[in-house]
């Protein structure tokens, strides 16, 4: 496989699981869910993340959602595996699963839990990179997961040729700046962060993986385009619509968040697997008065090629 031929851009909304009342993964209605993301003009999809519940799935079922979304994408979109684990033999075991199912590529987080050092941090990357041919991106939220890898952690592997990607939800957008002036453009750059995504395309990420296009995948991708076209005054007329929403997607209760907004808008049912429990409450009201006002004002998207 040729790594530089990988061109992975656009938006890819971390897709959610769709769960059924007793808990037991539905995947007919998560494959109808990837339907219509494509339908919707998605740029890829990435299964297993944070928002379709990674670490509350068994390794057969994070497998079969692999297989649904292959299904669904019908080669159209690439499809990206979320890989979080304990340790780095479970990682091998879920990337090498990942790879049977038929993804293109996976998106490594850090260890959970362990606090590693750099060393181990670059050699957990290394091991996982080494035991299989998939296309890798990695993964940087250190707000969650007390891990930071820094554009200095991140180019000690530009030997690994089939780490591809970087994923930064840090909030910084000195990544995509620092990262190119050390190494080009060895790494393809993704903004992982829904309600920082327009600063980080003007500087330079080539994609968003995003919760929040879940529930609104048009305005995602419109709103990358038009950034991405330089088109920024008629990107900030539709991120100020957005960002209340956007904002929904730096909670703890995200995937809540966001499976309430897809239920809101007809896209999926907003019921997570425990420990995540339902919305209830001012919180709940609060999370329905943001997407009721964002319906109300849903704005004419203008034309990016979709």
């Amino acid at each position: 496989m040729s790594y530089k031929a990988i061109n992975w851009s656009g938006v890819f909304p971390a897709v959610s699981t769709q769960i059924k009342k007793d808990f037991s993964v539905d995947l007919e209605a998560t494959h109808k869910v990837m339907e219509n993301l494509i339908n919707d003009g998605v740029s890829g999809l990435v299964v297993n993340g944070t928002v379709g519940e990674n670490t509350s799935l068994t390794l057969e079922e994070r497998k079969s959602i692999v297989e649904v979304a292959v299904d669904a994408a019908k080669g159209k979109v690439p499809v990206l595996s979320g890989v979080a684990e304990l340790t780095t033999a479970k990682a091998k075991e879920m990337t090498h699963a990942a790879r049977q199912a038929g993804a293109d590529g996976v998106m490594i987080m850090p260890p959970l839990v362990y606090s590693p050092t750099v060393r181990e941090t670059v050699a957990y990357f290394r091991d996982i990179a080494a035991s299989t041919d998939l296309p890798i991106m990695l993964y940087n939220n250190p707000l969650v997961y007390k891990n930071d890898v820094t554009p200095e952690v991140l180019t000690t592997m530009v030997d690994c040729e089939n780490i591809v990607a970087f994923k930064d939800s840090s909030g910084n957008t000195r990544p995509f700046i620092d990262i190119p002036n050390e190494v080009g453009d060895r790494f393809i750059l993704f903004a992982g962060l829904d309600d920082v995504v327009v600063e980080c395309v003007a500087v330079g990420a080539a994609g968003w993986i995003s919760g929040m296009s879940n529930a609104f995948p048009r305005e995602g991708e419109t709103l990358f385009r038009l950034a991405k076209q330089g088109r920024f005054a008629e990107a900030m007329e539709l991120y100020h619509w957005f960002m209340p929403l956007l904002h929904l997607d730096f909670r703890p209760d995200l995937v809540q968040c966001i499976k309430l907004c897809e239920e809101m808008v007809g896209r999926g049912s907003s019921i997570t697997r425990p420990p995540r429990l339902p919305l209830e409450g001012k919180v709940l009201a609060e999370v329905k008065a943001v997407v009721e006002k964002a319906l109300a004002n849903r704005p004419q998207l203008p034309d990016v090629g979709l």
